[in-house]
């Protein structure tokens, strides 16, 4: 047998250095993981297969996949979560992280708290339960926290009295602030009756017709029995639109509009034209705006009408003084007549004779 002759096995078979090109690259790896993970929107959670399918771990090596996403957890870059039992990470800002290594092991188990609760906030009381801390050492935390600008505390229109605290560049839901009805936690009255009494005035001027008035006031001969029609009522509604004027106040005048109009202003629309008039600082949206129409209904302002959401201003009796009217029939002649004892058919006072009804019917 020949001398030089190899052993099995051994032919072949080279050592690889450290560090050679071969060598998987653990912290290239990483970075890229996370930068590809950064361009996706914040709120994304990313499982094993979602890493995997970016085709930068060779192979879908799961020992190398465990030893980048174990890195990017113990640098804070990654938030290890679960999910049907199964775990998967959520980016974190690399200016987030940053906060994480400036904090005491106390601190960062109180901001991480504070930061899965988002733009709810979390109350003391959950918060000392959660972290298992003493209360005074916690309270020492929220004060560092406050001090270095990262947590705020907030009032909530539901436990206005408890003490709750959320991330400083968070704005929280409106669940939590109530609104733009209230402000810091206590309801703006003013405010409340500005957006009603707009809306109101909106919905009347877009829900009766308002027929020109005379210079005395009073309408003129020819829309005094004016029938309107459909196409007509609408077209007069179109021409309300063009008008500068955002509302209409009540009068004797106005007449309501045609059986089947359909028309009415809907709470989108009102929601529209409240926003496009800067009457409010900030953004109505249509389910607040619902919220004041409900108000609107129970007081019988406005009511519902049809099935398309529209509403229509309710006809109200009108006086210079309110309280001296009990109900319609005060209004109408008969319920102030002095002589209505004698008022009966061919008697000296009859309705077919009474000057009065043909004046309050003129009004």
């Amino acid at each position: 047998m020949p001398a030089n002759r190899e052993k099995p096995g051994k032919a072949g078979k080279r050592a690889t250095a450290p560090g050679s090109s071969s060598t998987p690259n653990i912290v290239e790896m990483k970075n890229a993981i996370y930068a590809r993970c950064a361009k996706r929107p914040a709120e994304t959670i990313f499982s094993q297969s979602d890493i995997l399918a970016m085709k930068i771990i060779p192979k879908n090596n799961l020992q190398l996949l465990l030893e980048c996403t174990q890195r990017l957890t113990r640098e804070g870059l990654f938030r290890l979560m679960t999910r049907q039992g199964r775990a998967v990470w959520k980016v974190v800002k690399r200016e987030e992280a940053a906060k994480y290594k400036t904090l005491s092991p106390e601190e960062a188990l109180v901001y991480s708290h504070i930061e899965a609760s988002e733009r709810e906030g979390i109350w003391t009381r959950i918060l000392q339960n959660k972290s298992n801390l003493h209360m005074t050492v916690m309270n020492r935390c929220l004060k560092t926290l406050e001090s270095k600008n990262y947590v705020k505390q907030i009032k909530t229109v539901k436990f206005p009295g408890r003490k709750t605290y959320m991330l400083v560049g968070l704005q929280p839901t409106e669940d939590v602030t109530g609104g733009p009805f209230y402000t810091d936690g206590v309801l703006d009255e003013e405010f409340v009756h500005q957006m009603s009494y707009w809306a109101e005035r909106y919905i009347l001027g877009r829900s009766w017709y308002h027929p020109p008035l005379s210079g005395s006031g009073k309408m003129k001969s020819n829309h005094r029995h004016k029938n309107l029609t459909k196409k007509e009522a609408e077209d007069l509604r179109s021409a309300e639109f063009q008008n500068k004027q955002p509302g209409r106040e009540r009068t004797k005048s106005m007449l309501p509009m045609p059986p089947g109009f359909t028309k009415y202003p809907t709470a989108a629309e009102i929601t529209d034209a409240i926003n496009a008039s800067g009457l409010s600082g900030v953004a109505m949206k249509e389910a607040e705006m619902k919220q004041l129409l409900d108000i609107l209904c129970w007081d019988g302002k406005v009511e519902k009408v049809g099935c398309d959401g529209g509403y229509r201003a309710t006809r109200q009796v009108l006086s210079e003084d309110p309280m001296a009217l009990e109900n319609g029939l005060t209004e109408a002649p008969c319920g102030r007549c002095p002589v209505a004892y004698l008022c009966k058919d061919g008697g000296p006072v009859n309705a077919s004779t009474c000057e009065y009804f043909q004046d309050w019917l003129e009004i």
